[in-house]
């Protein structure tokens, strides 16, 4: 029998003790977090590998950095802005013509059923594709909004923006997906 006594502590607290050096506290904001930021790599980038390089780089950043964060509960809009500006910077510098890695995910939904199985896949392809089409900013908010669920101030700081401007780009990033989404309707 097994008793937790482990007790959760806020980003605020982590980020205090990561400052003064405790790597235990750090460790446990990466894993509270690379999850969160790997997935918006991976949907920013379409790549893996991108992905892994971007939240690996991205944590390495914070961890050397972190003395310089002026407010320790804004840690988290910090990792969404460094791990967005760093997948808008990996866009800017690829060639114009790419090969689009599919993240391909089967439903747990369908399990047993290959044809919806099949068609999900196919949906979330379609998806991916329509999100490369998308600018890099109007990706970024999107993912930030829909997936992530930030706010759009929160979008707006992300991106260096104005809370308008993030809402202008989402709601064209809809327009355009939802265009492109209609068939799967």
């Amino acid at each position: 029998m097994t008793t937790s006594t482990e007790i959760v502590l806020d980003d605020a607290t982590l980020v205090a003790r990561a400052r003064d050096g405790d790597t235990n506290a750090y460790e446990q904001l990466v894993r509270r977090y690379q999850g969160p930021m790997y997935r918006l790599a991976m949907r920013m980038l379409a790549s893996t590998g991108d992905a892994e390089d971007v939240v690996q780089e991205v944590f390495l950043t914070a961890w050397r950095r972190l003395g310089q964060l002026q407010e320790d509960a804004a840690f988290v809009g910090w990792l969404y802005r460094t791990t967005t500006n760093r997948c808008l910077n990996v866009i800017r510098g690829r060639k114009p013509v790419a090969d689009v890695e599919l993240d391909e995910h089967e439903s747990t939904g369908s399990a047993g059923r290959p044809e919806r199985a099949a068609e999900t896949s196919a949906q979330l392809a379609a998806l991916t594709d329509a999100l490369a089409v998308l600018t890099p900013e109007q990706r970024a908010c999107w993912l930030l909004r829909e997936v992530h669920g930030r706010s759009y101030s929160e979008i707006a700081q992300v991106l260096n923006t104005t809370a308008t401007a993030a809402r202008g780009r989402i709601a064209r990033a809809r327009a355009q997906l939802a265009e492109v989404m209609a068939p799967w309707r």
